[in-house]
């Protein structure tokens, strides 16, 4: 019997660099998660409007809480 251990490759949170509009936080969530950027983009301006406006300091928070990935 062999010993091999399953490692699997850690994913990490990172704004991105490449795929942003203001500060990389959608685009960055969105290779995290597998989706397009686009749909999150939607997402957060629905979220903005039917939260009367409190999903607006929630994405200031993840921009200013999540690193920038390295370049």
């Amino acid at each position: 019997m062999t010993n091999s251990v399953y490692t699997p490759e850690t994913k990490k949170l990172r704004r991105s660099r490449s795929d942003k509009m203001l500060t990389g936080v959608c685009g960055g969530w969105a290779t995290y998660l597998g989706v397009d950027a686009n749909v999150l983009r939607i997402g957060l301006v629905a979220a903005v409007f039917l939260s009367v406006g409190i999903a607006i300091p929630v994405y200031v928070a993840a921009a200013i809480l999540t690193p920038e990935e390295d370049s």
